[in-house]
């Protein structure tokens, strides 16, 4: 698929078949997305891909903050990749002072970056994705036991799409774009 193409017709898919995506695909996925640029070539962002049902049955009852929307979601997933910052390494200078006003903003986002590559390279596969952002990011945490010094980023419900869902309306360039 051409890269415009993918652009224009990736979109965020809730219901997925029950088919299982390949470990190997998975793999290519994560190889794609570690292309992704990030603050002074850090690359904090890791990947943990969660299949087992029980793994995800209790991300979502205890870890979605009630959200019912992202409850449904992850319920019906046969699988999910949890993405992960590493901390206190961007956008920091090496003694530990920040480099921006932004301060460690900028781990948010080189996550944001990289999850939505490893979203584009799945389009491309076939496989739907969707980000999903309202999550108690440290009882996901221990759910799947991150490691010491990461937080969890987001969390991407994926499979094999069980229809492609229509492009939702989008702004106009001209609400979008101010030229100076």
């Amino acid at each position: 698929m051409e890269a415009v193409e993918c652009i224009k017709t990736r979109r965020s898919v809730r219901k997925f078949t029950d088919e299982r995506i390949p470990h190997d695909t998975i793999r290519e996925l994560v190889e794609l997305a570690s292309y992704s640029p990030s603050w002074k070539n850090t690359q904090i962002v890791r990947y943990i891909y969660i299949e087992q049902p029980e793994t995800i049955a209790r991300i979502s009852e205890e870890g979605l903050l009630g959200f019912a929307l992202n409850e449904k979601t992850v319920s019906r997933a046969k699988q999910l990749m949890i993405l992960t910052k590493k901390d206190g390494i961007c956008g920091y200078e090496r003694d530990g002072t920040f480099t921006t006003s932004k301060e460690d903003r900028w781990e948010m986002f080189d996550a944001g970056i990289a999850a939505q590559t490893f979203c584009l390279a799945a389009h491309d596969k076939g496989i739907g994705t969707v980000i999903l952002g309202v999550f108690d990011d440290k009882k996901v945490g221990e759910i799947i036991g991150i490691p010491e010094g990461q937080t969890v980023a987001a969390i991407i419900a994926m499979g094999y799409p069980v229809f492609a869902p229509e492009m939702p309306p989008r702004k106009s360039v001209d609400d979008l774009v101010t030229f100076q």
